[in-house]
């Protein structure tokens, strides 16, 4: 495993495993499961529905000797409609009796929205208390993350975005670190939209390193020091995905992926109204 530093000096591995639509009842054996292989990072939220699972599977690795609590890293997230001071710290009260913990490694706002600065004062505080080592945001642009850093009393450890092949995102990721925060990516493969998985560019770079193309994409990833987040129910995938600390791409295969950017989502546009109305449930 990798690591990279946050800008408050915690550790954080660069490859976790992500619970997002892994259903409820598989959730707590995908995550056992997944310890057991060597994932340290395993990142779920309130909108999965599966803390709960997720916390069961942690207690029981660490109860069977199989990992030790300090060398996990646990992030959930806030919702938005957990968005203002006295809401968030109830939240963060909840989610650590929900799952378990006596805290947690780090703790999202979910989405751009609503009274963001309310709930990050709710964070600062359970920062301070120890009941989190780090937090961070997720969907937040290169705009909001300036205006954000700049107002907080807390700089963000980490900003989770989507970065995949089709959208590379190389001005919001310089943005970030220009504040010192981690990028953290979600849905590396794009869920293999635009047949991601028979791309043959990304099939030719694989061949040259006897690996496959989803183990290509995380190690681009990994080789921009971008934390990615990977998901999957299958054991065989979840050691497929691990196997990427072996090798090391080429400057100019790394050029090759980057000639794929489309500049565009695989999902949906976070400044669409109509998908702002959608995220928070506010309308007129």
């Amino acid at each position: 495993m990798e690591y990279t530093i946050l800008n408050n000096g915690v550790q954080m591995p660069k490859l976790g495993f992500g619970v997002y639509q892994i259903p409820v009842d598989e959730t707590k054996e995908a995550v056992l499961n997944a310890i057991k292989i060597g994932y340290r990072l395993i990142d779920t939220a309130g909108a999965y529905k599966n803390e709960v699972q997720v916390g069961q599977a942690v207690n029981e690795a660490i109860k069977a000797g199989i990992v030790k609590r300090e060398e996990l890293f646990i992030t959930t997230k806030l919702w938005v409609s957990e968005y203002n001071e006295q809401h968030a710290e109830k939240a963060i009260n909840d989610r650590l009796q929900k799952m378990q913990l006596d805290y947690l490694d780090l703790l999202l706002l979910h989405q751009p929205y609503g009274d963001i600065y309310g709930a990050w004062r709710a964070m600062e505080k359970s920062l301070n208390a120890g009941k989190l080592r780090s937090i961070g945001v997720s969907n937040f642009d290169s705009g909001k993350i300036v205006e954000f850093a700049k107002l907080v009393s807390v700089t963000p450890q980490v900003n989770q975005l989507e970065f995949n092949p089709w959208n590379q995102r190389e001005n919001d990721e310089e943005w970030n670190r220009k504040y010192h925060v981690q990028p953290e990516a979600w849905a590396p493969f794009a869920e293999g939209r635009l047949d991601l998985f028979h791309n043959e560019i990304l099939q030719e770079i694989g061949n040259k390193y006897n690996k496959t193309i989803g183990q290509v994409v995380l190690r681009w990833l990994v080789q921009r020091n971008i934390v990615v987040l990977a998901k999957s129910v299958r054991e065989s995938r979840m050691r497929e995905n691990m196997d990427i600390f072996d090798f090391s791409l080429s400057e100019s295969d790394m050029n090759l992926i980057k000639s794929l950017n489309r500049n565009e989502t695989a999902f949906f546009d976070h400044h669409d109204p109509i998908q702002v109305e959608r995220i928070t449930g506010w309308t007129l």
